[in-house]
């Protein structure tokens, strides 16, 4: 099911108190899977989904941050409940809770503000050469091996390698977009499509092995200004750090007109 699809299955906002919102899901299908759970990229999308509905319009999104703290089930209703932490007059600050069976499984913290004039101005924002995709190295479609979600979305790798080769690298540089153009593309897709890479660090194992998102931090750095239906974004990450079961990432995002607009960073556990 597309991903817009899949959104628009989420009921109205239903207001539990002055800063305390409600909205249901029925449930993901398995298609968004990715192992034992649903695709961490759709859940948080999902949760900043529910943000939009509420978070006042004058302000938008500066920093996303998500725990994923348990698995979530397939096709088993979810409860999406946002709770408005403080507003004041430039920032607004939000909590969001992804729910089955009343146990929380995804948790966002959410910053939101408004745009303001300074005299700071300062832009070491990294920039890239990539070209984009004419006939990529895209990543294949494995079976029991390639999460069930990467059929959503194309990726082409520019450098490193496809999980599990027993590779040396542990960074990628590519481009992603998603398989079917969305509707209108707002930061919910955009969470969802950065998701979509694989942890760098994988492709130095020779099998397969759970490996798991912990943390992910993402700043929105600048605003989105989309000119094509269905563009490439530009997409590097590199591992500052693998040691003890866990390791430390950190990504940069381009959109078509090769702007950084977002920074990530990830805490991965792998169970190798």
């Amino acid at each position: 099911m597309h991903i817009d699809k899949l959104l628009a299955l989420t009921s109205d906002v239903t207001t539990i108190n002055d800063n305390e919102w409600l909205m249901t899901h029925p449930g993901l299908p398995d298609t968004w899977g990715q192992g034992r759970t649903a695709f961490g990229g759709i859940t948080a999308g999902f949760l900043h989904h529910a943000l939009a509905q509420v978070v006042e319009k004058d302000r938008s999104l500066r920093a996303y941050h998500t725990n994923f703290i348990g698995p979530v089930s397939f096709d088993k209703p979810l409860e999406l409940i946002v709770e408005k932490l403080r507003s004041g007059r430039n920032m607004s600050q939000y909590l969001a809770r992804l729910q089955q069976d009343g146990k929380v499984c995804v948790c966002v913290q959410a910053c939101f503000g408004v745009e303001r004039s300074s005299k700071i101005q300062v832009d070491k924002l990294p920039s890239h050469s990539m070209k984009l995709p004419q006939k990529a190295k895209f990543i294949p479609q494995i079976p029991k091996v390639t999460p069930r979600f990467f059929r959503h979305y194309q990726l082409a790798i520019e450098q490193g390698q496809i999980p599990f080769s027993w590779s040396k690298h542990s960074h990628y540089h590519g481009w992603m977009r998603f398989k079917e153009a969305v509707s209108d593309f707002n930061y919910t897709h955009l969470i969802s499509l950065i998701d979509a890479w694989p942890p760098a660090i994988i492709q130095q194992l020779k099998l397969p092995a759970p490996v798991s998102t912990v943390s992910w931090d993402i700043e929105l750095v600048q605003p989105l200004a989309l000119t094509t239906e269905n563009p490439w974004f530009g997409y590097q990450v590199d591992t500052k750090l693998a040691s003890g079961g866990y390791a430390h990432t950190e990504a940069t995002i381009w959109d078509d007109k090769v702007r950084v607009i977002a920074l990530s960073r990830q805490t991965i556990a792998v169970f190798d």
